[in-house]
């Protein structure tokens, strides 16, 4: 197996040696890569190992592309500062793995180069996995990522992407065009054997983290300022949610669709989600139910500062949304409304909806104490 690795005696380009695979991992096959943190580019093939080094700032200057049965760990304090829009990003290909292993009180940073950063200066973090979507199809068909056009999909529900702890981004959500852009953290179909806990999107241009189809769990989420929704979910997402906490986001607080396309495909989203402080405002209410719903237990919500709580269009617009509603396939446990002017433009029966006291994400409209020492408000 190749590994590459960063040398503490480099002084600023780093090469490093592939080794072979032979048994006592001594041949040199003579390749030599160069990782250059002033100019940090990369595509790791299978067998490739590399770790950076966390004293050093890396100049992200175009795509790392972590491919199939390859892996890259970021250790703990480790600075990656993006420039070049859509072209600078990290993704990480079906069977590639990432190790990001922030602390509570040294995260990994990923952010803008730019001296006055702004939303969308860069790409973000893509993660693309094995677990089943339904926008290939309901059989373990695959799908290609919006952004990075790598695969994603299939019938492995806990396929292994690597681990995420401790991880912030901020600026991201690089634009292509009004349909095409990247979010803050982008899961497609990832599977529940991934780790992603403790991640905070910080003034992203798009979504901050968005699940599309998969089963991984996320927890410890917070999104802060982003351009469109704070945490979006859709295409058959098989997973839960603990602990997240939402601010100032434009669109939607939470936004969750079954597909797009057909808002009755199977897989069809099953979310269940608790522990939530949704602090307004935005356009789209607390949550979003759309282009499909699919199936929702939602719980232990706090929502303050929006026009409407929760938000879903008429049914002569959303048909199968309104009809996972009526039918009681979307459901919202202990929820609190505070300064929101209406719960919900639904115009259904809203039994599916009870009111509750909560504390959210732990500390109600305020920045939970999980949150303390990694993120930035």
């Amino acid at each position: 197996m190749k590994k590459f690795f960063l040398s503490v005696f480099a002084l600023s380009a780093l090469f490093v040696t592939s080794c072979s695979d032979d048994d006592d991992n001594t041949n040199n096959d003579g390749d030599e890569v160069t990782i250059d943190p002033s100019d940090f580019q990369l595509t790791l093939n299978d067998g490739d190992e590399a770790e950076l080094d966390a004293s050093k700032t890396y100049q992200l200057t175009g795509p790392v592309v972590v491919q199939s049965g390859a892996s890259l760990t970021i250790p703990a304090g480790t600075k990656i500062s993006a420039s070049g829009g859509t072209s600078a990003y990290i993704a990480v290909a079906q069977g590639g793995k990432i190790f990001i292993e922030g602390e509570a009180n040294n995260p990994v940073v990923m952010t803008s180069a730019n001296e006055t950063p702004a939303p969308g200066d860069w790409g973000g973090l893509v993660v693309c996995g094995k677990a089943p979507t339904n926008k290939g199809g309901d059989g373990g068909q695959t799908a290609t990522a919006e952004v990075s056009n790598l695969t994603y999909g299939g019938s492995e529900v806990s396929d292994n992407s690597g681990s995420i702890k401790y991880l912030r981004l901020e600026y991201t959500g690089a634009e292509f065009n009004g349909d095409k852009q990247f979010n803050g953290l982008s899961l497609f179909g990832v599977g529940n054997g991934t780790t992603v806990d403790y991640v905070q999107s910080y003034m992203g241009k798009d979504d901050g983290v968005e699940f599309f189809g998969g089963t991984v769990e996320g927890n410890h989420l917070v999104s802060i300022g982003s351009g469109d929704d704070s945490i979006d979910f859709a295409d058959g997402w098989n997973g839960s949610g603990n602990y997240w906490y939402i601010k100032g986001g434009t669109k939607a607080g939470i936004e969750g669709s079954n597909n797009g396309d057909n808002g009755a495909a199977t897989p069809m989203t099953d979310a269940t989600i608790s522990n939530v402080s949704i602090v307004g405002g935005g356009s789209e209410g607390g949550f979003f139910i759309k282009e499909g719903g699919g199936k929702w237990a939602i719980s232990n919500v706090y929502i303050n500062g929006y026009e409407k709580g929760i938000y879903i269009k008429p049914a002569t617009d959303d048909p199968e949304a309104n009809s996972q509603v009526a039918a009681g396939e979307i459901t919202f446990t202990n929820i609190q409304f505070d300064e929101v002017d209406n719960v919900t433009d639904y115009a259904g029966d809203t039994s599916f909806i009870t009111e509750g006291t909560s504390t959210g994400a732990g500390n109600g409209a305020d920045m939970p104490s999980w949150a303390a020492g990694w993120t930035i408000d």
